[in-house]
């Protein structure tokens, strides 16, 4: 019997969809759905935004890098990684035998879907300028693990999902049962 590991791994930074589309994918699969982000704040029992206050980014990150490679090793749905997840090589390394989705997204549509969220602590203040230099800066990473990149910028949850869902090697090959 093979490991545990994800049908597909969400990576993309803030506001591109991961975790709309992933709640979608999941469901078209019929599997679970499983945020890292969601992970650090139930083990912690703090918000995101509240740990990178309080404890700073670096602590954050830690538990993010553990809370990946927890889920790497015993999630077998979707998996939705934190914006700046692939800032650290160890997890950018534990990526690679998996399948990962960049979730890409165009300034103008990512700025417009994080005006209405929940706070983000990287993109406190002129969030437009923000956004750019958090993108450029994270965008070698996300290729550099990425199988597949979908820009969701000027499409519909539905329509990603499909495309998605016509690039995932889902369900596994015989052999790999």
């Amino acid at each position: 019997m093979s490991p545990t590991k994800p049908l597909a791994v969400l990576v993309g930074p803030p506001g591109s969809g991961k975790s709309t589309v992933g709640a979608a994918l999941a469901e078209r699969l019929e599997v679970g759905l499983r945020d890292t982000d969601h992970d650090v704040e139930a083990l912690t029992g703090s918000a995101i935004a509240d740990l990178f206050v309080e404890r700073g980014e670096e602590y954050f990150r830690e538990l993010e890098s553990e809370a990946v490679r927890a889920a790497l090793e015993s999630h077998s749905g979707v998996l939705s990684l934190g914006g700046g997840a692939i800032l650290r090589r160890e997890t950018r390394q534990a990526l690679a035998p998996h399948y990962v989705v960049w979730l890409d997204v165009s300034v103008h549509s990512a700025v417009k879907r994080l005006e209405m969220n929940v706070p983000r602590p990287l993109l406190l203040g002129n969030v437009h300028s923000k956004f750019i230099e958090l993108h450029r800066a994270r965008a070698p990473f996300y290729e550099e693990v990425a199988s597949c990149r979908v820009d969701t910028s000027d499409l519909t949850v539905e329509e990603i999902v499909d495309r998605l869902c016509e690039q995932i090697p889902y369900p596994p090959k015989e052999s790999e049962a």
